[in-house]
Parts: C-alpha cells; sequence; structure tokens
C-alpha cells in the first residue's frame, strides 16, 4: 500500500524556519522523482519545490528560492522541505508527491500557518 504521510507542519511567525518531512512507503522510492506542492486557501496547488530520483537536481518556485531547500534520503525514504524567511504568504497545506512516468502519489497534506 502506497503511502506518504507528511509531518512538521504548525504555527509560526513571520521570519521563523520550519522542517517539513514526508515518509514514503509501499512503492520503489528511490525511482521517483519527489516534490512539495502547497495550496492556500481560495488559491490552486503550486508546486513549490522538486528533486530527482538520485537526488542529483533540484528546482524550486520562484517565490520560495533562496528560502527553502528540499533534499532526500533514499535510505531512510524521506523527503525533506527546510523552510526559512517564512512570510505570511507562504499559509498553505504542503503536499508531498511522488512522480514516475506516468505514477502520481500524493499525501495528505500538513498544515502551514505564518502568523504573527
Amino acid at each position: 500500500q502506497v503511502q506518504l504521510a507528511e509531518s512538521g507542519g504548525g504555527l509560526v511567525q513571520p521570519g521563523g524556519s520550519l522542517r517539513l518531512s514526508c515518509a514514503a512507503s509501499g512503492f520503489s522510492f528511490r525511482q521517483y522523482d519527489m516534490r512539495w506542492y502547497r495550496q492556500a486557501p481560495g488559491k490552486e496547488r503550486e508546486l513549490v519545490a522538486g528533486i530527482t530520483s538520485a537526488g542529483g537536481s533540484a528546482n524550486y518556485a520562484d517565490s520560495v528560492k533562496g528560502r527553502f531547500t528540499v533534499s532526500r534520503d533514499n535510505v531512510k525514504n524521506t523527503v525533506s522541505l527546510q523552510m526559512k524567511s517564512l512570510r505570511p504568504e507562504d499559509t498553505a497545506v504542503y503536499y508531498c508527491n511522488a512522480g514516475r512516468r506516468s505514477l502520481m502519489y500524493w499525501g495528505k497534506g500538513t498544515l502551514v500557518t505564518v502568523s504573527s
């Protein structure tokens, strides 16, 4: 059974940091590109960051470049998103996504709220 379980969300003040984690199971994790998406209230889901299957390449949305870092551990089957200098506009539900060719899996999401 495929499972992507996000954790690490919560309430943080503007300028603060959070680290999200996603634990994967039930599929060949090291063969999948991994991505983080987010969806803010009333907005469409958007791609935040992605990392290739071997971890050799990462890409970021312009809005988070220089503040967020995506990484993965192909031994522990986890992918992480380190978020720094958080802004109120980063408030959203963050989703972990695994993709390979036509296959795609989603986690249930974790809520990040940036507010004073």
